[in-house]
C-alpha cells in the first residue's frame, strides 16, 4: 500500500512539473507575440509615415510638373511615353491617356532635325541632350522645340528610358529678340552717356581755354587800339611835315599830338602785343599737344605743365576764389600720351572743384613726388569719400552727383587711361579731411 502511495505522489509531482513547464511555455509564447505585435505596430507606424512622405513627395512632384511651362516627356527605351505634364497636353492638344499610349517616334515630324534614332544613340552613349532641335506634330501643324534631356536609370544603374524637357523655339526666339533689343538700347544709352561725358569734357576744356585766352587776347586787343591811336597821330604829323610847315607850327603840332610820348610808348606796346601773342601761341600749342590723337604714342613728357594747364583751364576758370597750392617740381616726367594724362588731371581737378562746392574752406592741393614711380596727389577739402563706395567710384556710370551734374564716366575713363599707361589711380580719405586722388605712373628710366 505504501508503494502505491509513493507512486501516486511521484506521478502527481511529474504532472505538476509538466503543468509548470506548459505555463512557462505559454508565457514565453505570449511574450513573443507581444513583442511581435509591438514590432508590427512600429512597422505600421513607420509605413504610414513613409506613405505620408511618399504622398507629399508625389503631390509636390505633381504640382511641380503641373506648374512647368516647359514640355516634359518621359519615355522608356523603346520610345513608349510613360509620363507627360500639362504643358505637353496643351502643346499636343491631347489628354494624358492618349499621349501615354503613343510613341515618341510617332510624335516627331518627318522634317525634324533630330530623329528618334539620334536619341537612341544618345541613350547608348549615356550622354546628355543639350539644345537639340526637335519638330513635333501637333493639331496646328509642325511644332519646333529646343530639347534638353538625360538618360533615366533605375536603382541598379541600368538605363531604363529618357527624359526630355522642351521649350518652344518661338518663345526662345522672341526672348532672344527681346534680349537683343534690350541690349541694343543699352548700348545706345551707353554711347549717349559716353558722348555726353565727351561733350562735358570738351565743354570744360573750351571754357578753360577761353578763360585762359581772354587775358592775353584782351591785352593784344587793347594795345592794338593804342597803336591805332599812335598811327593816327604819327600820320597827322608826317602829313604836316610833308606840307612844309614851319618849325614853330611843327613844334606846336608835335606837342599837341604827343609825338614824343607816342614814340616812347610804341616799343612797350609792341612788346606787350608780342607777349600776349606768344601767350596765345603757347596755349594753342599746349591744346594741340594735349589733344593730339596719338593712341600709340610713348613720348616722354613733363607733368608740371599738364598740372598747370589743368588748374588754369578748370579751377581758375570755374572757381577763381578757390585757394590753389601746387608743389610739382619741374622734371617730373613720365612716358605715354600727354593728352590722355591731361584729360585725367582735368577730371580729377573738376571732381575736386565739385566736391568743395558750398564748403567754407575751399583749398586744392596738388603735389608731385618720385618714389620709384611718379606720384601725383590731388587733394580737396570737401566732405571726403565714404569708405563704403571707395571701391565703386571707378565703376562705369556710378556717381554721387545729383542728376544732370555727372554721368559717372569721368573716373571710369580716367582709371582706364591710367591703367593703359601701366599706372594706378586710387581714392582715399585724407587724414586732415577731404579726398585724396593718388595717380601713380611708371617713372622714366635713366637710360
Amino acid at each position: 500500500m505504501r508503494n502505491h502511495a509513493d507512486a501516486d505522489l511521484r506521478q502527481a509531482g511529474a504532472l505538476s512539473q509538466a503543468a509548470e513547464r506548459a505555463d512557462e511555455a505559454w508565457i514565453a509564447v505570449i511574450q513573443k507575440m507581444d513583442e511581435t505585435y509591438a514590432e508590427l505596430v512600429a512597422q505600421q507606424v513607420a509605413l504610414e509615415r513613409k506613405n505620408a512622405e511618399l504622398e507629399e513627395a508625389q503631390t509636390f512632384i505633381a504640382g511641380l510638373m503641373a506648374s512647368m511651362t516647359d514640355i516634359l516627356i518621359a519615355c522608356d527605351l523603346t520610345g513608349r511615353i510613360e509620363q507627360v505634364n500639362r504643358a505637353a497636353e496643351r502643346a499636343f492638344g491631347r489628354a494624358t491617356g492618349e499621349l501615354a499610349a503613343a510613341r515618341l517616334e510617332d510624335l516627331l515630324a518627318p522634317e525634324s532635325p533630330t530623329h528618334f534614332a539620334d536619341l537612341c544613340v544618345t541613350i547608348e552613349r549615356r550622354s546628355r541632350i543639350g539644345d537639340r532641335e526637335l519638330v513635333f506634330r501637333s493639331a496646328e501643324g509642325p511644332f519646333p522645340v529646343s530639347a534638353n534631356g538625360a538618360v533615366r536609370f533605375d536603382s541598379r544603374g541600368r538605363a531604363v528610358g529618357l527624359v526630355l524637357v522642351c521649350r518652344p523655339i518661338g518663345e526662345l526666339r522672341q526672348a532672344y529678340r527681346d534680349l537683343e533689343a534690350a541690349h541694343e538700347r543699352l548700348k545706345q544709352a551707353q554711347q549717349q552717356l559716353v558722348q555726353s561725358e565727351k561733350m562735358a569734357s570738351l565743354g570744360r576744356l573750351v571754357a578753360g581755354v577761353a578763360h585762359e585766352l581772354n587775358n592775353p587776347i584782351s591785352f593784344v586787343y587793347g594795345n592794338a587800339h593804342a597803336l591805332r591811336r599812335y598811327a593816327k597821330r604819327l600820320t597827322a604829323y608826317v602829313e604836316a611835315v610833308s606840307e612844309g610847315r614851319d618849325e614853330a607850327a611843327l613844334a606846336r603840332l608835335r606837342q599837341e599830338l604827343k609825338i614824343d610820348r607816342t614814340l616812347a610808348d610804341i616799343d612797350g606796346t609792341l612788346d606787350g602785343m608780342l607777349e600776349g601773342a606768344e601767350r596765345v601761341r603757347d596755349i594753342v600749342a599746349d591744346l594741340r599737344s594735349f589733344s593730339a590723337d596719338r593712341r600709340d604714342a610713348h613720348e616722354v613728357f613733363d607733368l608740371a605743365p599738364l598740372v598747370r594747364s589743368a588748374i588754369d583751364w578748370v579751377a581758375k576758370a570755374q572757381a577763381p576764389d578757390i585757394e590753389v597750392v601746387v608743389d610739382v617740381p619741374a622734371g617730373l616726367v613720365a612716358t605715354g600720351h600727354p593728352g590722355n594724362i591731361h584729360q585725367v588731371l582735368m577730371n580729377l581737378v573738376q571732381n575736386a572743384v565739385d566736391a568743395m562746392e558750398g564748403r567754407p574752406l575751399r583749398r586744392l592741393e596738388i603735389t608731385g613726388t618720385r618714389d620709384g614711380d611718379v606720384i601725383l596727389t590731388v587733394r580737396d577739402t570737401g566732405p571726403g569719400i565714404d569708405p563704403e563706395i571707395a571701391t565703386r567710384i571707378f565703376d562705369p556710370f556710378f556717381t554721387t552727383k545729383p542728376v544732370g551734374k555727372g554721368t559717372g564716366l569721368g573716373l571710369s575713363i580716367s582709371y582706364r587711361i591710367v591703367e593703359e599707361h601701366g599706372g594706378t589711380l586710387e581714392a582715399a580719405r585724407h587724414p586732415e579731411g577731404g579726398t585724396a586722388m593718388i595717380l601713380r605712373l611708371p617713372a622714366v628710366r635713366e637710360d
